[in-house]
């Protein structure tokens, strides 16, 4: 470990304001009274979630009127618990409102997004050097960052591996513009103390990043403790194995808050379209220059983002990037309004069926 990431004082973990409580929390929670109680869920296992509350770590299923609405609580949610003595079990009955909420579109499945963690204050894009580092593939990440509500930061990991790791972050800060790109070793410790500016008590932040870039051993060393098990990489191709399974949230020696996610193999664009402009500043600044406010930056005339990048003020792989991340998104948004067109003639059609049948009876 490196001699300059200084031990923490321990607060006490099950502290509401050490849980990232804050002052909204507590007015959503304010209608509650008699045996509710809040929590923060940490980890969910099926139908089990494992929520930190001010008495400790209680397992509670979710209560039925949540499932019928299809309310399912992330990893990171403030919710509402009701304990039940008769049984000595805890039931999810609400979910407060979310400050940020960190999803990815899921490929195949009709547009949907898929809820990945809440109430995110800082979201690590982990990539690591070698064959993971992908400029395309941070800039979708970046964008699904930048609309979900969180700050986004870079960590360049296994610097230890690299020949010039600066050379990384100059490679990488390319296509980060003003987002913070670190150069780390999780397993040497080297660089670990840069990380204390985004790791504050009551502050959450999430780890991304596909597998075997070291997302395990980062928050092995941030714990100063053995919790994740990590496996090897395959040296043919630098890739990794999913060895975290589940979602979970740790609370750091300093209060501060880190969840780990499994590696992420696919990242759709899902609902990320606000984040898209937050990724490439420099074309949304130009591109209010188009003859077109509609301009998608292809053929049309008069396009001043294409003549950026004539001129080499803009990479014309920047610009594809650009062009395919927006196809994907709006690809994506049709189709999850076909399948809500299909989801609303199907309901007609139960309610008209259910209606005949009422007919029927009262004949």
């Amino acid at each position: 470990m490196n001699p300059d990431y200084e031990h923490r004082t321990s607060p006490d973990p099950f502290a509401l304001d050490t849980l990232g409580w804050d002052e909204s929390f507590a007015s959503a929670f304010e209608r509650y009274r008699g045996a509710y109680t809040p929590g923060r869920v940490s980890s969910r296992h099926r139908t089990v979630f494992e929520v930190v509350t001010v008495s400790g770590l209680v397992q509670a299923g979710l209560s039925g009127a949540l499932h019928r609405a299809g309310r399912m609580p992330a990893v990171g949610d403030f919710v509402v618990l009701l304990h039940r003595p008769e049984d000595g079990v805890s039931m999810i009955v609400d979910i407060l409102p979310r400050k940020t909420v960190f999803t990815r579109g899921i490929f195949g499945k009709g547009g949907d997004d898929q809820v990945i963690a809440a109430n995110i204050d800082t979201v690590f894009i982990v990539t690591a050097a070698g064959s993971d580092l992908n400029s395309r593939r941070l800039e979708r990440y970046l964008a699904i960052v930048h609309a979900s509500g969180a700050k986004p930061a870079i960590l360049i990991n296994k610097s230890d591996l690299a020949a010039d790791p600066s050379a990384l972050a100059e490679e990488v800060s390319s296509v980060a513009s003003e987002v913070p790109v670190v150069t780390i070793s999780a397993a040497t410790g080297s660089g670990l103390s840069l990380l204390d500016p985004f790791l504050l008590p009551g502050r959450t932040v999430a780890l991304i990043g596909s597998s075997g870039v070291g997302k395990s051993t980062l928050i092995n060393a941030l714990l100063r403790r053995t919790v994740q098990d990590t496996r090897q990489v395959r040296e043919y191709d630098g890739k990794g194995r999913h060895k975290t399974s589940v979602r979970q949230l740790f609370i750091l020696e300093n209060g501060a808050l880190v969840i780990d996610n499994p590696g992420l193999r696919e990242v759709g664009m899902g609902a990320s379209g606000s984040g898209i402009d937050d990724t490439f500043p420099e074309i949304r600044a130009l591109a209010a220059g188009c003859r077109f406010s509609d301009c998608r930056h292809e053929h049309e005339p008069g396009c001043v983002v294409r003549e950026a990048v004539e001129k080499g003020l803009i990479s014309q792989d920047r610009l594809k990037s650009y062009i395919r991340l927006n196809k994907e998104l709006a690809f994506q948004q049709e189709k999850a309004e076909i399948g809500l067109t299909r989801y609303e003639r199907k309901r007609w059609k139960e309610v008209s069926k259910s209606a005949r049948h009422i007919s029927d009876f009262k004949e």
